[in-house]
């Protein structure tokens, strides 16, 4: 882009973190002659499930998750910041019990460098034992976890299982690839899923899209950057590009600047491709904000 050009609106769809977004300091600093201009519409609206949150303090409280060979479980796994959220939820409210939530003796599995920040953010002495912060996504995890679990618990024929803290929606790859019935009996690895947190479209959504579409309609392109498969349809209705009829996309406006989409990595690509036969013109390779800063700015040069 030529210095001097006018900034380019990009469209985070996500909640911004605090105290700092590190989405929002990327692409708020001009670099490689690429100005762009941040924008975050909140998407996402989570609730702790109630049900899921007592059952997980009760294993922590019965110290069921724990590398003694009659706990029940013998170790954790997060993919998400909001299940960290809920985590850290109940450590605070349990404090005062001396070595609560008594989780140091154990692996903690952790998808990517977001949900491992949020996991370190939580004041521990000595520190939990956090691992798998650079595979990026459930499929790699599941793969560092067969060998780095197997090796943790090299002495036990038959793997403790792992209990997984997630969502309403989620994927079902780090199961399905854990207990794969055709692992070796040594090699398998139980998985018990509790749902601490709902995911949902807030209410507001296509309101506050609709309105940063309007102020920036004189602008010659913009990004919108989807981070999850929930709220894709109300972003591409937003757009003007969904069939009533078919739910499926048909078009892209013709009238008013160049929208591009970018995702967080393959599994949103995927639901775009699936549910709506839309390919995003970027699909990040890394699920951070170099990742997708990296894939505009790459996709962008290929069009001068």
């Amino acid at each position: 882009m030529a210095p001097g050009s006018e900034k380019v609106p990009v469209f985070l769809l996500k909640t911004k973190s605090t105290p700092q977004d590190a989405y929002e300091d990327i692409f708020s600093t001009p670099r490689d002659s690429f100005d762009f201009e941040p924008t975050f519409v909140p998407v996402l609206q989570h609730k702790f499930e109630d049900d899921g949150m007592q059952q997980f303090e009760k294993l922590l409280r019965g110290r069921q998750i724990s590398k003694d060979s009659d706990s029940s479980y013998g170790g954790l796994i997060f993919t998400s910041q909001r299940a960290v959220e809920a985590f850290a939820k109940l450590v605070e409210e349990g404090k005062g019990d001396e070595n609560w939530p008594h989780l140091q003796d154990i692996p903690i599995y952790s998808v990517g460098p977001a949900t491992t920040r949020a996991l370190k953010a939580i004041p521990q002495t000595p520190p939990f034992q956090i691992f798998g912060e650079h595979t990026g996504n459930g499929d790699a995890l599941a793969q560092f976890i067969l060998d780095h679990y197997g090796k943790w618990y090299k002495d036990r024929p038959t793997k403790p299982p792992l209990l997984f803290l997630v969502g309403e929606q989620r994927r079902d790859i780090i199961p399905k690839t854990l207990m794969d019935k055709n692992l070796p009996d040594e090699r398998r690895i139980q998985v018990t899923e509790i749902v601490v947190y709902g995911t949902g479209v807030m209410e507001s959504f296509a309101g506050d899209f609709a309105e940063v579409l309007q102020k920036t309609a004189d602008r010659k392109s913009r990004w919108v950057v989807v981070f999850s498969p929930t709220g894709c349809d109300s972003m591409l209705k937003g757009l003007g590009m969904l069939d009533n009829e078919t739910g499926k996309v048909v078009k892209r406006p013709q009238e008013g600047p160049t929208t591009y989409i970018a995702t967080i990595g393959p599994t949103t690509r995927n639901y775009l491709k699936r549910t709506f036969d839309f390919e995003p013109e970027v699909c990040s390779e890394k699920p951070s904000p170099e990742g997708v800063w990296q894939g505009i700015t790459d996709f962008m040069k290929g069009l001068t």
